[in-house]
């Protein structure tokens, strides 16, 4: 099995050396992502419901950069630096991918990257290549 960079012009510019997605095999990995706007490269401001609407934004992109949608989702990580906010981003998150219910972990971390307050990723099975 190969693992290929998926070109994803939705996502934010990258600062590492990542993909913020891989497609491999069947399934598209997606990096985590934080609030930042991909138009200014800058962590939306307004908090953990700011932060969260972006990541969603974010991911969506990315997803349909690699001809994905939610409905392919199958495992998201959420990583929260306060277990507080979960709250806010359940309920966010739920709006976003409807009736589709993921596995789903949620883990609180000490810091994220740009002093983020959210970070998100996700793996979808989008079966084999049509080439």
């Amino acid at each position: 099995m190969s693992v290929e960079p998926v070109d994803t012009p939705s996502a934010p510019a990258v600062r590492g050396p990542y993909s913020p997605a891989v497609r491999a095999g069947d399934w598209i990995v997606c990096a985590g992502q934080v609030g930042i706007d991909p138009a200014t490269g800058v962590l939306v401001e307004g908090g953990v419901r700011a932060e969260t609407l972006q990541v969603l934004a974010n991911l969506r992109g990315v997803l349909a950069d690699a001809e994905a949608g939610w409905g392919d989702v199958a495992k998201v990580v959420v990583f929260l630096r306060d277990l507080g906010d979960f709250g806010t981003m359940n309920e966010l998150y739920e709006a976003e991918v409807g009736e589709h219910r993921p596995a789903r972990s949620t883990v609180q971390v000490v810091a994220l990257p740009a002093g983020a307050s959210v970070e998100i990723e996700c793996w979808a099975y989008v079966g084999p290549s049509v080439a």
